[in-house]
């Protein structure tokens, strides 16, 4: 290991992954006892150890910050550890010994939320992923695995923890967990709640007791969580065999919680904003991201629990399978097509400028400073990608088995990616030696596509390469699944979706016999997560947009078309082009077509994408001219529509009583879009309309964005605060349109009029993230010229790091960009990213990103 400086010259310890030992001691049982109190919980723990034989490292190291140790014991006998604020080392007999400890801790001052801490008078936990040694010191590392009895004695009526509960008393309770876990697994829940209840019979008759824990007044906002938790149940044991191993599966609601949810062995904590639905509350993005988060957190029960990664370097082990388990769920659940294309559309927002920036990092990274950092899109859906790819190549049935050898040969094990990678290897016979690059190499490969057809023969040249990323300035090539169909003139399919394998930096397929020149279908389902350059028309975008049988690449035609159109908008000022509007609003007009699929084609591309565009055409992208152009595009096709968007408006307009179902929101998602258009010619008549009749949030949420964006809600924006200011969850949804619907020379004053709101804090993350982050997501209104953006969001994340490091360091991601921009912006970040780095007493994980974003 080596040091590292940061901007404010703070050494900080950098963690390799060439220098991992195991623990030198088998953790046999773990006994904990709390005796909770706000700011005085005391921890006592009785720890059996065993020596290993062979152990590498056999100093006994227990990791341990911010306790107060009141006393250790080995077999009885007092003991004085070395302890210092990473932990403690004490002398330890060579033979079997039970250690003993006793801590106490402040719950109520744990801001960062972090280990046990306090949410509104519920205690509650996050120990993933090195939380645990805020909490009583123990090798607080992902490879000790070992089975855990938890005593919890306190004043509150619900007391939970892992596992099966053993006893139940007045102000005390006892669980035990028979599975062996590391300790970020382990939760604790304290707290006046209510549940609620529902049973579940696996497949083998085992019956599960079902609980969703919440607030007092939050009761009828959970039964959607626990139907989405069932089908996640029957699902994983239809599609991977899987069946859930305790008696009881516990949820709770949890306001303050820096992530989406924990899956904490048999008691998953979530943000309340990721399990609590009702109709008039949430939209139907909310209830479908809330039933793929209850299916994330089911499914690790297997792919992170049963099985977890050996280090925080194979964190994509736990995370990429899961991530991409919960797709394949969403995908049987609702719209397999929409799924995949809405994936592709959050992957190149967030994962293709993290590999393309200063914070680029492999799938499986090889060193870090802060394990916190390293949540990121490429560690989830570049590694769920990476999943897919795996999949495309071996085949459905190759798959299965490799999955079905995997849990039974790593069952209680903590793996590597080698151990993932052997399974396959030792199912299907394949070398996957050069695929394991996907892992070990950052950065999105960029393909290049040239064709030629001559006398029947029609051939295609594929070159691959990799950019230079940090640390990594040579890339080796890569095995890339390309599926490909070709269509002939007619736009009947002469070849259907065929796979081929790419190897080699530059690779020849030939396709003989064929009549005529076809029109290829390049990369379908986007079967790699890789950026393809093809020179390619206008004329061949449109043929495949109305041709094409694969729906990705049918989207991915009109997008093509959108991006182009915008681009030419913004270089040269032209109007948009008459083509791609046609193609849309004939599209917009077939009903035989999924709503879903057609409100996905009125989405344009991101403001952030058409940036990146420019930049990589080697033109400066000058974030207001962006936004006009999306301004002009966007009135430009409301009246190229205006004779059919009140027909359309009415025609898709959902009637009767609210449901979430995939149908009914996929017509609710294409009549948002109408509504937003239609709001643009008719003063916002409709929308005021739908705005005082919605019986569900969708509508009403649809009608004030479309208002607000069209500056007419002001009236509907203080009629839906007064509505539902005592709804916490509801409250972020207004929070963040005040910002998201601002015009950009506004934005940055009304995030921070907001900032000082009575509802505004910092210490709840969602609040937090309504605000900044959609001053952040607001590409215009961040990068406005005054810098106004900048500067508030580095004074906002200098006063969050002392309170919450984790989310202000997730929340610097929004400067990752900052080399695209004009040299005026670029020093206007540089600043504010330098007075960040020595405003003092930073924390290691918003020193690092800072670091790593200013020595781009």
């Amino acid at each position: 290991m080596t040091a590292a400086t940061g901007p404010d010259s703070t050494a900080q310890q950098t963690f390799y992954l060439k220098d991992y030992t195991p623990f030198g001691f088998e953790v046999d049982s773990v006994d904990l006892t709390f005796r909770l109190a706000p700011n005085a919980t005391r921890v006592i723990s009785r720890i059996h150890f065993t020596p290993k034989a062979d152990a590498a490292d056999p100093q006994f190291f227990l990791h341990g910050e911010k306790l107060k140790l009141i006393s250790a014991s080995i077999d009885g006998v007092a003991v004085t550890p070395d302890v210092t604020p990473e932990g403690l080392v004490c002398t330890t007999p060579d033979t079997a010994f039970l250690w003993e400890a006793e801590v106490e801790i402040d719950p109520a001052g744990n801001t960062a939320l972090e280990g046990l801490y306090m949410s509104n008078g519920m205690y509650c936990t996050q120990c993933e992923a090195e939380g645990f040694r805020k909490i009583t010191y123990y090798p607080d590392r992902p490879d000790v695995m070992s089975t855990f009895t938890v005593r919890i004695e306190a004043d509150e009526e619900v007391l939970l923890s892992n596992g099966n509960p053993v006893s139940q008393g007045a102000g005390t309770a006892e669980w035990h967990d028979p599975w062996p876990k590391p300790a970020y697994l382990f939760a604790l829940v304290a707290g006046d709640l209510v549940n609620h209840p529902d049973t579940f019979t696996t497949k083998s008759g085992r019956a599960v007791e079902l609980n969703i824990w919440v607030r007092p007044g939050d009761e009828d906002k959970c039964a959607f969580g626990m139907d989405a938790l069932k089908k996640s149940m029957t699902w994983d044991e239809q599609a991977y065999g899987r069946e859930y191993d305790l008696d009881i599966f516990n949820i709770v609601a949890v306001d303050d919680f820096n992530m989406g949810a924990m899956e904490n062995k048999g008691l998953n904590i979530f943000n309340s904003s990721c399990v609590l639905a009702s109709p008039e509350t949430s939209t139907d993005a909310n209830f479908e991201r809330i039933e793929a988060i209850i299916a994330h957190e089911y499914f690790h029960n297997w792919t992170g629990n049963r099985i977890t990664c050996r280090d925080w370097f194979q964190l994509c082990l736990k995370e990429g399978l899961t991530v991409f388990r919960d797709a394949q769920f969403t995908s049987d659940m609702r719209s397999a097509p929409v799924k995949r294309i809405s994936d592709v559309i959050d992957l190149r927002a967030r994962q293709f400028p993290e590999d393309q920036g200063p914070l680029s990092h492999p799938v499986r990274p090889e060193e870090f400073q802060e394990i916190n950092n390293f949540y990121t899109a490429t560690i989830y859906e570049k590694g769920a990608e990476v999943i897919g790819m795996l999949k495309r190549l071996v085949g459905d049935e190759a798959y299965s088995r490799a999955l079905d050898l995997y849990f039974e040969r790593h069952d209680g094990q903590a793996c590597t990616i080698e151990d993932w990678l052997k399974v396959f290897e030792d199912t299907t016979g394949r070398d996957l030696s050069q695929f394991k690059r996907w892992y070990s190499q950052a950065g999105t490969p960029r393909l290049k596509v040239d064709e030629a057809y001559d006398d029947g023969t029609y051939t295609l040249t594929f070159e691959q390469d990799t950019a230079p990323t940090p640390g990594q300035p040579q890339k080796d090539p890569r095995v890339i699944p390309i599926a490909i169909g070709l269509l002939n003139d007619n736009g009947d399919e002469v070849l259907p979706t065929t796979v081929l394998e790419m190897t080699e930096a530059k690779q020849v397929f030939e396709f003989k016999d064929l009549a005529s020149k076809p029109v290829p279908s390049i990369l379908r389902e986007f079967s790699a997560p890789v950026v393809l350059e093809r020179e390619t028309s206008n004329a061949e975008r449109a043929f495949l947009l109305a041709h094409d049988s694969d729906p990705f690449n049918q989207w991915e035609a009109g997008n093509s078309l959108a991006r182009a159109s915008r681009l030419s908008m913004v270089k040269t000022g032209s109007a948009p082009d008459p083509a791609y509007l046609d193609a849309l609003q004939k599209l917009l007009r077939d009903d035989t077509l999924d709503p879903a699929f057609r409100a996905l084609m009125l989405q344009p591309p991101s403001q952030s994408d058409i940036a990146q565009a420019l930049f990589e055409d080697g033109t400066v992208p000058d974030p207001q001219k962006i936004d006009d152009a999306a301004e002009t595009f966007a009135m430009t096709l409301a009246q190229q529509l205006a004779d059919s968007l009140p027909r359309l408006y009415a025609a898709t307009t959902v009637d009767g009583p609210y449901s979430p179902d995939a149908t009914s929101a996929g017509k609710r998602a294409l009549n948002g879009r109408i509504l937003s258009l239609l709001t643009r010619l008719d003063g916002g008549d409709a929308a005021a309309r739908q705005f005082a009749s919605a019986d569900n949030m969708t509508q009403q949420y649809s009608a004030l964005a479309s208002l607000m964006k069209a500056e007419k809600g002001e009236t509907q924006s203080i009629a839906f605060f007064e509505q539902w200011q005592a709804d916490r969850l509801v409250m972020d949804k207004w929070f963040a349109l005040q910002v998201a619907c601002a015009s950009p020379d506004r934005a940055a004053g009304i995030a921070a009029d907001l900032t000082r709101h009575p509802l505004f804090t910092l210490k709840n993350p969602n609040r937090f993230r309504a605000v900044m982050g959609a001053l952040a997501g607001h590409h215009a209104g961040f990068h406005h010229a005054s810098g106004a953006g900048y500067s508030l969001l580095a004074e906002n994340l200098i006063a969050l790091d002392k309170l919450n490091p984790q989310t202000t360091a997730r929340m610097c991601t929004a400067f990752q960009t900052w080399k695209r921009y004009d040299s005026d912006r670029q020093s206007l970040i540089k600043a504010q990213l330098q007075r960040i780095a020595t405003s003092g007493g930073l924390s290691r994980d918003t020193n690092e990103m800072v670091s790593r974003i200013l020595n781009a």
